[in-house]
């Protein structure tokens, strides 16, 4: 199983984690206290239960815990003063505080194999757009859920190919809105392009490293063209 948060996939059954389509490696130790604080969220758990839970049987001071909380902060791109996916609850433990999306796929379909393309970002979120089509909306089997009593059950259509992305409204009662403007029909986006589904205003963000390399045109100066002639 594969969940996403923010822009990290963290993978249960391969014991990976990637972060913006690059994969960051964890120490044992700090995987389970991930996995642990993810699987109970939003509880806050105590630090002796995280102790319990990946020191089992072993005593040890609550400056491991610490050292790898700071591990998995490293990783995902989290930090201390400012935390926005593992928290601190003062005096307690920690808590996983991420906006969790569940991404899971067919067995057959490895990690390596579903690199996201490009990110849906807004304010709280960070959504993966993956090749082909991902349905958004309220609906159980959406690809996208957004809980918004403003959102249709089936919203709207992302198609992706290559670093292409359209979107597409299927017919919801509140529109679907591209840099401001409800759109009609399919509509072609470009990286920082706004998209408003409902009370959620997203912008697109492309992997500039799946991009095709430009051919690079030299001109010939004056100067070069007068020594070739």
């Amino acid at each position: 199983m594969s969940l996403w948060f923010r822009e990290c996939e963290l993978d249960f059954n391969a014991r990976r984690l990637f972060r913006a389509s690059h994969e960051v490696h964890l120490s044992p130790k700090a995987f389970e206290l991930l996995k642990a604080l993810v699987e109970c969220r939003p509880r806050a758990l105590a630090k002796s239960e995280l102790l319990d839970r990946v020191w089992p049987g072993v005593f040890v001071s609550d400056a491991s815990l610490v050292r790898v909380v700071n591990e998995i902060r490293e990783a995902i791109g989290d930090h201390a003063r400012e935390s926005h996916i593992v928290r601190t609850v003062h005096a307690f433990g920690y808590a996983f505080a991420a906006e969790v999306t569940n991404t899971s796929q067919p067995n057959c379909v490895g990690a390596t194999d579903r690199r996201p393309v490009c990110w849906l970002i807004s304010r709280t979120r960070e959504i993966p757009l993956y090749e082909g089509e991902q349905i958004v909306g309220r609906d159980a089997d959406a690809n996208i859920g957004l809980d918004s009593t403003k959102v249709s059950r089936h919203h709207a259509r992302f198609v992706v190919g290559g670093t292409q992305v359209t979107v597409e409204d299927l017919g919801s009662k509140n529109g679907t809105f591209v840099r401001g403007v409800r759109i009609a029909g399919e509509t072609a986006l470009e990286p920082g392009d706004t998209v408003r589904i409902g009370p959620d205003t997203f912008t697109l963000r492309i992997d500039v490293s799946l991009r095709p390399t430009e051919t690079e045109v030299t001109r010939l100066g004056t100067a070069d063209s007068a020594v070739t002639a």
